[in-house]
């Protein structure tokens, strides 16, 4: 069983790729790995685990406005990530966190940022979902 209507997943695992490369492309001073850790545990991202269609059908620029305003959230001083990496560790979160059925909390704490970004330039180029399987076989 998947988390969530198989309706919603493309959308869902687009805005997100979106919205991880809109924050690190649009405050490229600001730590682009907080702000993924703090998404991922939100109330925003909760709704999208739990199917809220209101939320799950929401653009990046809309998911950002809304978990702003939602979760509080003030991007912290630091790095962004570069190139396409923000975008493909969206994608990736979302696609397992629907693949898994599991909570995007509960994947941060399985996969760190950390580790994605090291395992990056052997994953980006596989299918989204070969690679959630490689990761989550492993």
């Amino acid at each position: 069983m998947r988390a969530y209507s198989e309706a919603y997943l493309k959308d869902v695992v687009e805005n997100q790729g979106k919205l991880f490369d809109f924050v690190a492309q649009t405050f490229p001073d600001k730590d682009t790995e907080e702000f993924i850790n703090a998404y991922m545990k939100s109330k925003t991202r909760e709704s999208i685990d739990e199917a809220q269609a209101y939320v799950n059908t929401m653009d990046a620029k809309e998911l950002w406005k809304y978990f702003l305003e939602t979760d509080h959230y003030v991007l912290k001083q630091g790095n962004g990530l570069k190139g396409f990496m923000p975008d493909w560790i969206g994608e990736f979160y979302a696609y397992y966190q629907w693949y898994y059925n599991i909570s995007s909390s509960e994947v941060l704490q399985k996969i760190p940022v950390e580790f994605l970004k090291k395992a990056y330039y052997g994953l980006h180029d596989l299918q989204l979902e070969l690679a959630v399987k490689k990761v989550g076989e492993a």
